[in-house]
Protein backbone atom coordinates (compact mmCIF):
# COMPACT_ATOMS: atom_id res chain seq x y z
CA UNK A 1 0.00 0.00 0.00
CA UNK A 2 1.54 3.30 -1.37
CA UNK A 3 0.31 6.63 0.38
CA UNK A 4 -0.36 9.30 -2.47
CA UNK A 5 -0.93 12.98 -2.40
CA UNK A 6 -3.01 13.87 -5.56
CA UNK A 7 -3.50 17.78 -6.14
CA UNK A 8 -6.05 19.18 -7.70
CA UNK A 9 -8.28 16.07 -7.65
CA UNK A 10 -12.17 17.59 -6.81
CA UNK A 11 -13.13 16.29 -10.58
CA UNK A 12 -11.28 15.50 -13.77
CA UNK A 13 -8.07 14.02 -14.16
CA UNK A 14 -7.41 14.36 -10.41
CA UNK A 15 -10.38 12.34 -9.59
CA UNK A 16 -9.95 9.91 -11.94
CA UNK A 17 -6.24 9.47 -10.91
CA UNK A 18 -7.04 9.34 -6.80
CA UNK A 19 -9.96 6.68 -7.83
CA UNK A 20 -7.48 4.62 -9.50
CA UNK A 21 -4.74 4.75 -6.71
CA UNK A 22 -7.52 3.96 -4.16
CA UNK A 23 -8.70 1.34 -6.44
CA UNK A 24 -5.63 -0.32 -6.02
CA UNK A 25 -5.32 -0.46 -2.41
CA UNK A 26 -3.44 2.87 -2.03
CA UNK A 27 -4.75 5.83 1.01
CA UNK A 28 -5.46 9.15 -0.50
CA UNK A 29 -5.26 12.19 0.26
CA UNK A 30 -7.43 14.64 -1.99
CA UNK A 31 -6.36 18.21 -2.55
CA UNK A 32 -8.60 20.80 -3.91
CA UNK A 33 -8.75 24.41 -4.20
CA UNK A 34 -11.90 25.61 -3.32
CA UNK A 35 -14.34 23.57 -4.52
CA UNK A 36 -15.36 21.21 -1.41
CA UNK A 37 -18.57 20.25 -2.03
CA UNK A 38 -16.85 18.41 -5.10
CA UNK A 39 -13.88 17.32 -3.04
CA UNK A 40 -16.44 15.42 -0.70
CA UNK A 41 -17.74 13.44 -4.16
CA UNK A 42 -14.46 12.61 -4.97
CA UNK A 43 -13.82 11.21 -1.25
CA UNK A 44 -16.96 9.29 -0.74
CA UNK A 45 -16.29 7.64 -4.47
CA UNK A 46 -13.06 6.23 -3.09
CA UNK A 47 -12.87 2.38 -1.99
CA UNK A 48 -10.84 1.35 1.24
CA UNK A 49 -10.41 3.75 4.38
CA UNK A 50 -8.01 6.68 5.48
CA UNK A 51 -8.26 8.59 2.45
CA UNK A 52 -8.23 12.38 3.46
CA UNK A 53 -9.20 16.01 2.08
CA UNK A 54 -6.78 18.69 1.75
CA UNK A 55 -8.31 22.28 1.02
CA UNK A 56 -5.57 25.43 -0.03
CA UNK A 57 -4.93 27.55 -3.01
CA UNK A 58 -1.36 26.57 -4.51
CA UNK A 59 -0.87 30.14 -5.79
CA UNK A 60 -0.44 31.37 -1.62
CA UNK A 61 2.71 31.71 -0.17
CA UNK A 62 2.95 29.16 2.56
CA UNK A 63 0.00 26.57 1.20
CA UNK A 64 2.48 24.26 -0.17
CA UNK A 65 4.00 23.72 3.50
CA UNK A 66 0.41 23.51 4.80
CA UNK A 67 -0.52 20.92 2.33
CA UNK A 68 2.50 18.58 2.62
CA UNK A 69 2.15 19.06 6.20
CA UNK A 70 -1.51 17.71 6.12
CA UNK A 71 -1.22 15.11 3.75
CA UNK A 72 1.86 13.74 5.97
CA UNK A 73 -0.58 14.08 9.19
CA UNK A 74 -3.16 12.37 7.59
CA UNK A 75 -1.38 9.42 5.61
CA UNK A 76 1.76 8.79 8.27
CA UNK A 77 3.63 9.97 5.17
CA UNK A 78 3.60 10.75 1.43
CA UNK A 79 4.76 8.03 -0.99
CA UNK A 80 3.46 9.52 -4.45
CA UNK A 81 3.28 12.79 -5.50
CA UNK A 82 0.63 13.97 -8.21
CA UNK A 83 1.31 16.94 -9.33
CA UNK A 84 -2.27 17.82 -11.39
CA UNK A 85 -3.61 21.25 -9.72
CA UNK A 86 -3.85 23.43 -12.10
CA UNK A 87 -6.15 27.03 -13.50
CA UNK A 88 -6.95 25.77 -16.20
CA UNK A 89 -7.81 26.86 -19.63
CA UNK A 90 -11.21 28.54 -19.98
CA UNK A 91 -13.18 31.65 -21.15
CA UNK A 92 -12.35 33.41 -18.29
CA UNK A 93 -9.11 32.67 -18.41
CA UNK A 94 -7.85 33.30 -22.33
CA UNK A 95 -5.75 35.56 -22.91
CA UNK A 96 -4.81 36.14 -26.58
CA UNK A 97 -2.58 38.76 -26.60
CA UNK A 98 -4.79 40.96 -29.47
CA UNK A 99 -8.11 40.45 -27.57
CA UNK A 100 -7.10 41.13 -24.02
CA UNK A 101 -5.64 44.53 -21.54
CA UNK A 102 -2.08 44.43 -20.50
CA UNK A 103 -3.38 44.08 -16.80
CA UNK A 104 -5.64 40.88 -17.72
CA UNK A 105 -2.43 39.95 -19.69
CA UNK A 106 -0.36 40.08 -16.32
CA UNK A 107 -2.90 38.19 -14.05
CA UNK A 108 -3.35 35.36 -15.92
CA UNK A 109 0.28 34.72 -16.47
CA UNK A 110 0.70 35.14 -12.76
CA UNK A 111 -1.88 33.06 -12.11
CA UNK A 112 -1.05 30.44 -14.41
CA UNK A 113 2.62 30.66 -13.59
CA UNK A 114 2.14 30.61 -9.00
CA UNK A 115 -0.44 27.64 -9.32
CA UNK A 116 0.61 25.42 -12.65
CA UNK A 117 4.52 25.52 -11.83
CA UNK A 118 5.31 26.96 -9.25
CA UNK A 119 2.95 24.94 -6.81
CA UNK A 120 4.00 21.91 -8.17
CA UNK A 121 8.10 23.06 -7.68
CA UNK A 122 7.11 23.74 -3.88
CA UNK A 123 5.16 20.60 -3.09
CA UNK A 124 7.84 18.94 -4.93
CA UNK A 125 10.72 20.44 -3.12
CA UNK A 126 8.49 19.63 0.40
CA UNK A 127 7.79 15.93 -1.08
CA UNK A 128 11.35 15.11 -2.04
CA UNK A 129 12.96 16.47 1.68
CA UNK A 130 10.17 14.60 2.88
CA UNK A 131 11.54 11.08 1.37
CA UNK A 132 15.27 11.65 1.70
CA UNK A 133 14.76 12.52 5.31
CA UNK A 134 13.16 9.28 5.65
CA UNK A 135 15.41 7.79 3.19
CA UNK A 136 12.85 6.14 1.00
CA UNK A 137 12.38 6.32 -2.22
CA UNK A 138 9.54 7.45 -4.00
CA UNK A 139 7.50 9.07 -7.16
CA UNK A 140 6.92 12.62 -8.41
CA UNK A 141 4.44 12.23 -11.42
CA UNK A 142 3.37 15.74 -13.48
CA UNK A 143 0.44 16.08 -15.12
CA UNK A 144 1.47 18.50 -18.04
CA UNK A 145 -0.12 18.91 -21.79
CA UNK A 146 0.43 18.60 -25.61
CA UNK A 147 -0.11 22.51 -25.64
CA UNK A 148 3.68 22.65 -24.05
CA UNK A 149 4.72 21.17 -27.75
CA UNK A 150 1.76 22.10 -30.31
CA UNK A 151 1.27 25.85 -28.42
CA UNK A 152 -1.55 27.49 -27.18
CA UNK A 153 -1.99 31.06 -29.16
CA UNK A 154 -4.82 31.99 -27.21
CA UNK A 155 -3.66 30.64 -23.97
CA UNK A 156 0.16 30.81 -24.01
CA UNK A 157 0.68 30.77 -20.40
CA UNK A 158 -0.83 28.00 -19.74
CA UNK A 159 1.52 26.01 -22.87
CA UNK A 160 4.64 27.87 -21.19
CA UNK A 161 3.71 26.71 -17.55
CA UNK A 162 2.89 23.33 -18.90
CA UNK A 163 6.56 23.15 -20.95
CA UNK A 164 8.26 24.51 -17.87
CA UNK A 165 6.55 21.64 -15.73
CA UNK A 166 7.80 19.69 -18.03
CA UNK A 167 11.53 20.77 -18.33
CA UNK A 168 11.05 20.87 -14.17
CA UNK A 169 10.20 17.44 -13.57
CA UNK A 170 13.45 15.94 -16.14
CA UNK A 171 15.90 18.18 -14.10
CA UNK A 172 14.11 16.55 -11.19
CA UNK A 173 14.71 13.27 -12.21
CA UNK A 174 18.39 13.76 -12.78
CA UNK A 175 18.74 15.27 -8.94
CA UNK A 176 16.66 12.51 -7.17
CA UNK A 177 17.67 9.07 -8.60
CA UNK A 178 20.54 8.83 -6.29
CA UNK A 179 17.76 9.14 -3.77
CA UNK A 180 15.37 6.69 -5.63
CA UNK A 181 13.07 9.39 -6.11
CA UNK A 182 11.78 8.81 -9.88
CA UNK A 183 10.08 11.93 -11.60
CA UNK A 184 7.61 10.98 -14.58
CA UNK A 185 5.12 13.42 -16.57
CA UNK A 186 2.23 12.66 -18.80
CA UNK A 187 0.84 15.25 -21.71
CA UNK A 188 -2.82 14.67 -22.42
CA UNK A 189 -4.20 15.95 -25.09
CA UNK A 190 -8.18 17.14 -24.79
CA UNK A 191 -9.51 15.63 -22.36
CA UNK A 192 -13.69 14.92 -21.82
CA UNK A 193 -13.86 15.62 -18.54
CA UNK A 194 -16.67 17.25 -17.03
CA UNK A 195 -15.94 21.11 -17.46
CA UNK A 196 -15.72 20.60 -21.23
CA UNK A 197 -19.37 18.51 -21.56
CA UNK A 198 -20.68 22.00 -23.02
CA UNK A 199 -18.20 22.52 -25.38
CA UNK A 200 -17.88 18.69 -26.86
CA UNK A 201 -21.59 18.59 -27.23
CA UNK A 202 -21.62 22.43 -29.53
CA UNK A 203 -20.95 23.03 -32.67
CA UNK A 204 -16.96 22.55 -32.18
CA UNK A 205 -17.40 19.28 -30.58
CA UNK A 206 -17.00 17.57 -33.70
CA UNK A 207 -13.64 19.67 -34.69
CA UNK A 208 -12.09 18.50 -31.48
CA UNK A 209 -12.32 15.11 -32.08
CA UNK A 210 -11.29 15.50 -35.14
CA UNK A 211 -7.82 16.53 -34.03
CA UNK A 212 -7.73 12.90 -33.59
CA UNK A 213 -7.27 9.98 -36.08
CA UNK A 214 -9.22 7.55 -33.24
CA UNK A 215 -12.35 10.56 -33.86
CA UNK A 216 -12.34 11.15 -30.10
CA UNK A 217 -11.14 13.12 -27.17
CA UNK A 218 -8.93 11.02 -24.30
CA UNK A 219 -10.90 10.13 -21.25
CA UNK A 220 -9.72 11.12 -17.16
CA UNK A 221 -9.24 7.25 -16.51
CA UNK A 222 -6.97 6.80 -19.75
CA UNK A 223 -4.64 9.53 -18.12
CA UNK A 224 -5.35 7.81 -14.31
CA UNK A 225 -4.27 4.65 -16.32
CA UNK A 226 -1.26 5.77 -17.52
CA UNK A 227 -0.20 7.87 -14.16
CA UNK A 228 -0.80 4.41 -12.13
CA UNK A 229 1.91 2.24 -14.24
CA UNK A 230 4.13 5.57 -13.78
CA UNK A 231 3.88 5.32 -9.82
CA UNK A 232 4.54 1.39 -9.83
CA UNK A 233 8.06 -0.08 -9.25
CA UNK A 234 8.14 -1.30 -12.83
CA UNK A 235 8.27 2.03 -13.63
CA UNK A 236 11.17 3.74 -12.16
CA UNK A 237 13.16 3.63 -15.54
CA UNK A 238 10.72 5.27 -17.09
CA UNK A 239 12.08 8.29 -15.03
CA UNK A 240 12.81 11.50 -16.91
CA UNK A 241 10.54 10.56 -19.44
CA UNK A 242 7.35 13.12 -20.86
CA UNK A 243 4.54 10.28 -21.96
CA UNK A 244 1.90 11.62 -24.78
CA UNK A 245 -1.46 10.70 -24.21
CA UNK A 246 -3.12 12.56 -27.22
CA UNK A 247 -4.75 9.80 -29.23
CA UNK A 248 -1.82 10.69 -31.93
CA UNK A 249 -3.15 14.49 -32.33
CA UNK A 250 -0.09 15.70 -32.24
CA UNK A 251 3.51 14.25 -32.83
CA UNK A 252 6.59 15.60 -31.66
CA UNK A 253 9.86 14.59 -33.11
Amino acid sequence: MSRVLVTGASRGIGRAVALAFATNGDRVAVHYASDIEAAQRTRELLPGEGHALIGANLAEPDAAQRVMAAAVEALGGVDILINNAAVATSPRTEHSIARVDYAHWRQIWRQMLEVNLLGAVDLTYLFSRHLIDRGAGGRVINIGSRGAFRGEPDFPAYAASKAALHAFGQSMAQALAPHAIAVTSVAPGFIGTERQESKLAGTEGNRVRAQSPFGRVGTPEEVAAAVLYLASPEAEWASGSILDLNGASHLRT
